[in-house]
This record gives C-alpha cells, structure tokens and sequence, in this order.
C-alpha cells in the first residue's frame, strides 16, 4: 500500500505546505534535518511538536487540529500506533492531499484509510531521499 514514482513526483508538484508531525527542535535527528532540507527547497513547513515556540524559524503548533490554514502534506516522524488519529485528524481537516508516513514507519490501516478518504499515502519513505531522487 504505496505511491509509485509517478505518483511521489505528483505529490511534490501538488504540495506547497508541509506539516511536519514530530518535528524536533533537535538538529541531529532526522525529523529536524528533513524539515530544514524540505524548507531549503521552498516548502513551507509547518512545525508539529509539543513544546517549543519556533523551529527552523516558523511557528510550532502543538497540534494537526491547531493548523488554522491549508496543509497539503502531512509528513510523519511518529510511532506507528498513532497514525491511526492522526488519519482521523487529517479526515477531519478536509484540506490534507498526502498522508506520508516517514521511513520504517508503517500502519496499513491508518494509510488505507487515508486513501480511502481520497488522499495519497506513502509509507516507509523518507520525503527527503525522494525528492533528491526525482
């Protein structure tokens, strides 16, 4: 249960606003250089974490449901249990177009759902490696 190629390469071209979920203020770990990377290819991203006032110089939020504006892609630095809310969340929301799980982070169900509700999902790929890739 997975984009192809094709379809990352469509997902990149779709999204402008990135929410990233778990991003910490931590600049050795992944989630954080991920984000600075994605923001240095013009992306805005849209901190999720929950403590913290700015990261990477943009406003922290300590929630997906706090966002007040359109998130096109939902960019996933969680553990697998939770992904299930947060695709209840983006549901909720309406605006979210991807629902992307980072690498070894996997929950069929919760990406399922998310297609289900008209969104595309990846799961277990990092947005980084793929879009220096393409």
């Amino acid at each position: 249960l997975n984009a192809n190629k094709k379809e990352i390469q469509e997902i990149f071209n779709i999204t402008k606003t990135i929410a990233v979920l778990g991003l910490s203020p931590d600049e050795s770990k992944p989630s954080h250089r991920v984000a600075k990377y994605l923001q240095s290819q013009g992306f805005k991203i849209v901190p999720v974490y929950p403590k913290g006032e700015k990261i990477l110089g943009e406003k922290v939020y300590n929630s997906l449901k706090e966002i007040p504006f359109e998130i096109d892609m939902v960019d996933i630095f969680r553990k697998p249990a939770v992904l299930d809310s947060i695709s209840d969340v983006c549901i909720e929301r309406g605006d979210v177009k991807v629902f992307w799980a980072q690498k070894e982070i996997v929950n069929n169900a919760a990406a399922k759902k998310a297609k289900e509700a008209g969104m595309m999902a990846v799961q277990n790929l990092c947005t980084m490696v793929e879009h220096r890739n393409l």
